[in-house]
Order: C-alpha cells, then sequence, then structure tokens
C-alpha cells in the first residue's frame, strides 16, 4: 500500500453513529413490533419453506454496500415469508417458549450495549444481573443455593457442560486429573442413562468422550420412566462409581423419573445423578405440582432452559452443578490478560464460551417483569392447560391420548399411523394452529407442547376444532 492510498484510508471520517444508523434501530423496532402485533391474525406456519425463500437472499455479495436503513427495510421484507411464528400462542410444535415481550425488549438493549459478558470487570452490570437471574433460578426451583450455575445458549449445552464437569469429578475422585492427563488411560466411568433420554444429554455424552456404544440403556416404563428394578440391575454391574443421567419431563409425554427412589440408590453407589430438566425442572417451581418430581433436588448436577418455559428469547439455558468448584474446574479457561478481581463471581468461569452476548439480560427482564407468583402461575396455567385439551379430546371419538398428562405435553394418535400423518399433515397446512410431529411406543403421534406465555383455552379450543376438521376431512 502506498502511502497515498494510506493517507485517503486514513483520511476517511467514520461516524460512530449517525442518522442512518438511528433510522435503522428504528425501523427493526417498527418492524419487530408489526411481527408480534400480527401473530393472533396470521397463521402459525412459514408461508414459505427453504427452497422456495433461497433466490431471495443467494448471489453472490455486491461489491458496493448500502445504507444501514435500507438493508433493514429489505431483511424485514423478504425474510418475512419463511419467518415460523414460533412466538404464536398457536404454535404447539416443540416446547418452545414464546420469547415474552418484555424480554425481547431487553434483548434490544443487550444488542445495543455490545457487552461482552465473560468478565464482571469489564461488563459489571450485566455480571451482576447475570448472577441475579442464576440466584433467582435456584431459589424459583428449589435446588441448592450454593450450587455453580453457567448461563449458556440451551440445554444441549447446559446438559453437555454438566456432564464433563461430572465426568472430571468422577476421575479426580478416582486420583486422574483429566485437565492436565486427558482421557486416554483414564480409569472406567460406566454411564446409564434411560431408553426414552432426549436427544440433547446423549449428545452430551458423545461431546465429552464417553461414547453412546458404551452407556447403559435402563428399560422405562410406558411413560417413559426408568424402571428402578432396572436401574438396581444395571448398577450392580458397575465397577467404578458410575454417572447416571435421568430426567425431568419426557419429551412426549412430560413424564418424570422417580428422583426420590433413583438418586438415593445412585448415591449408594458412589455415583453422580445428572438431571435433563430442558422443561420439566420448572415444575420445581410450582408447590402444587412439585410432588411429581420429588426429590430431584437430590442430584448433583441439572441442565435447564430459559428459552422454554421461562419464555426468554433464544438463546438460554443453565447448567447447573451442585458442586460449584466441579464445574469451575471443568469450564473456566482463564487467560493471563483477564484481570484478577478476587473472590469475584465470573460469568466465563462456569460456561465453555469466554466471548459471548449478554443472553442472561432478557430473563432478568422476564423475571422482575412476573415476580415469583407470575411464573409459578403460569406453569400451572400451562399445566392445567393440557389437562383441557386431553380432556376435550376425549369428548369425541378418533382421537387417543397416549400419555399421562403430568405436565405440558400430550400425545395424540388416530386410528392407525396414515390416518395420524395425514390428520397432521392437513392441520399444519391450514396453518391456524401448529402441533409437531413425532414417535411414541412405535406409534406415529401428533404431539402437543403447551409452553408459549400467551396461550389461553381459546387457542385449545381452536387446536380441538382443527384437529376435528381435519380428522373428518
Amino acid at each position: 500500500m502506498t502511502m497515498s492510498q494510506q493517507e485517503v484510508l486514513l483520511a476517511q471520517d467514520c461516524q460512530a453513529f449517525d442518522a442512518d444508523d438511528r433510522r435503522a434501530m428504528e425501523a427493526a423496532a417498527r418492524h419487530a413490533i408489526a411481527f408480534r402485533e400480527g401473530l393472533d391474525a396470521g397463521p402459525a406456519r412459514p408461508n414459505l419453506r427453504p427452497a422456495e425463500i433461497v433466490s431471495r437472499f443467494g448471489g453472490h455479495l455486491p461489491d458496493s454496500g448500502a445504507s444501514a436503513v435500507s438493508v433493514i427495510e429489505a431483511l424485514a421484507r423478504d425474510a418475512l415469508d419463511g419467518v415460523h411464528p414460533h412466538t404464536s400462542p398457536r404454535f404447539f410444535g416443540y416446547v418452545c417458549g414464546g420469547s415474552m415481550p418484555v424480554g425481547t425488549a431487553a434483548d434490544f438493549l443487550v444488542s445495543a450495549w455490545g457487552q461482552n459478558a465473560a468478565s464482571s470487570w469489564e461488563s459489571p452490570s450485566v455480571a451482576v444481573i447475570e448472577q441475579t437471574v442464576c440466584r433467582w433460578c435456584l431459589d424459583l426451583m428449589g435446588l441448592p443455593a450454593e450450587s455453580g450455575v453457567g448461563i449458556c445458549t440451551g440445554a444441549t449445552v447446559a446438559n453437555t457442560q454438566a456432564i464433563m464437569a461430572a465426568r472430571d469429578a468422577l476421575l479426580a475422585r478416582q486420583g486422574w486429573d483429566a485437565g492436565e492427563r486427558g482421557l486416554f488411560g483414564a480409569p472406567e466411568i460406566p454411564v446409564l442413562v434411560g431408553a426414552d433420554a432426549h436427544s440433547a444429554p446423549l449428545a452430551g455424552l458423545r461431546y465429552a468422550g464417553f461414547g453412546l456404544g458404551r452407556a447403559i440403556r435402563v428399560q422405562t416404563d410406558d411413560q417413559g420412566r426408568i424402571r428402578l428394578d432396572e436401574l438396581d440391575q444395571a448398577l450392580s454391574g458397575c465397577s467404578n462409581p458410575p454417572l447416571v443421567v435421568l430426567q425431568a419431563g419426557q419429551i412426549n409425554t412430560g413424564a418424570f423419573d422417580p428422583f426420590a427412589e433413583a438418586i438415593p440408590l445412585i448415591h449408594r453407589h458412589k455415583g453422580w445423578v445428572h438431571v435433563d430438566g430442558a422443561f420439566g425442572l420448572w415444575l420445581n417451581a410450582v408447590p402444587g405440582l412439585r410432588d411429581r418430581l420429588k426429590g430431584v433436588e437430590g442430584a448433583d448436577s441439572w441442565a435447564v432452559d430459559l428459552h422454554k418455559w421461562l419464555n426468554a428469547p433464544y438463546d438460554a439455558g443453565l447448567s447447573i452443578v451442585r458442586d460449584r468448584g466441579a464445574l469451575v474446574a471443568s469450564m473456566s479457561a482463564r487467560g493471563a490478560y483477564l484481570p484478577e478481581v478476587g473472590k469475584t463471581w465470573e460469568p466465563s468461569e462456569s460456561i465453555l464460551e469466554l466471548s459471548r452476548r449478554a443472553r442472561g439480560v432478557p430473563s432478568y427482564a422476564i423475571l422482575r417483569h412476573l415476580g415469583a407468583s407470575g411464573v409459578r402461575a403460569m406453569i400451572a396455567r400451562h399445566c392445567a392447560l393440557a389437562e383441557y385439551l386431553a380432556r376435550r379430546l376425549a369428548e369425541g371419538s378418533g382421537f387417543t391420548v397416549l400419555n399421562d398428562v403430568v405436565s405440558n405435553q400430550v400425545a395424540i394418535a388416530c386410528a392407525d399411523d396414515a390416518t395420524t400423518q395425514r390428520v397432521l399433515d392437513r392441520v399444519q397446512a391450514n396453518g391456524r394452529v401448529y402441533p409437531s410431529h413425532g414417535v411414541w411406543r412405535g406409534r406415529k403421534i401428533i404431539r402437543c407442547s403447551i409452553t408459549n406465555h400467551a396461550t389461553d383455552r381459546a387457542d385449545i379450543d381452536v387446536l380441538v376444532a382443527e384437529l376435528r376438521a381435519a380428522l373428518t376431512a
């Protein structure tokens, strides 16, 4: 580069925030509000699928740029047909929270603040806010107050981190330092997991180097709960202290493993109990529902989503470990350039990421907006709506609810798989409501997950009407 070229570059006047930037941010807020205001009237499915939308965003990167406001206007216009309204109160597919508006508004601030949330010294407000979220959630869910908590992207990473902490702690008890010596030649850690476990902890086992092929699958009952007799037998065959993954909320039935009996049994074998509680762990916040997962607080680690039942914007989850030291030992990767801050709680010490956004701030806004009673009321209402859906379907013929409704999940089947699939296809194509597919005990199902903060009885009535109309058709 010549001196004249350098002079041209150095002479460029770059403003940190100008009128075009302001108009772009205002346009984004306007389109976001319009999208939310249109949810009730619009379909609960996208108008276009990937193959139909790709032409709007394909092609080569233009050589010349465009104004910020024109980029936002075009983005909002061109993407809208391919945006799936997961935030709709009539979206029942998967366990998706509705990104509560107060949390979404707080997320605007997070992006504007642009904080790297790894360091309490560099981002003091965010660190204190996120520490408060962790403390409030432990209190709400009745988990040990001294637990270590990392705010991560969601249940997959939350499970993975807790499983890694369990791995390192179980090896340390046998005199093996995994951080220094790695896993080659390490002592054996038996792994036990229920036959109907979700894919998230199974992925965590792979990421932690355990391998799925060597995990012992423990048989479950008709609701997907781990069988105590089978668990006892599997534990008896463990030569070393095992890692056992239990489940709070089976993805099809919403069922809970028998924690009160299983956890003491595992601990008698010196094992580590990890609970995948992505959505189901939230029931422990509701006194009237807490008996359904009695004893879950006795585990050694837990994974839970914030973007599911708390309805926080994507992405946010909690990786919780009773022994905070075990979590920090596995996760911390402090660089020499980071300031030492004594005994201050450091966000980066409890998660795999160092550079990350302040994803705990929207959850703080939601918790502060609802209060403890509001969170409990929302969870209880969703469980009541699930029971209401099951009762409505039982009033007529043609549908069978395959699960005991103990949380927010309803597994529905028709007389045969072909009919179930046709009903689901028609309902999704109509778009007034959007349940999802699944398979349970060898049968295709229409799975309805009730998690959105705005879903009410009228939405369930629309769902029932759509299912019945599709079956009749």
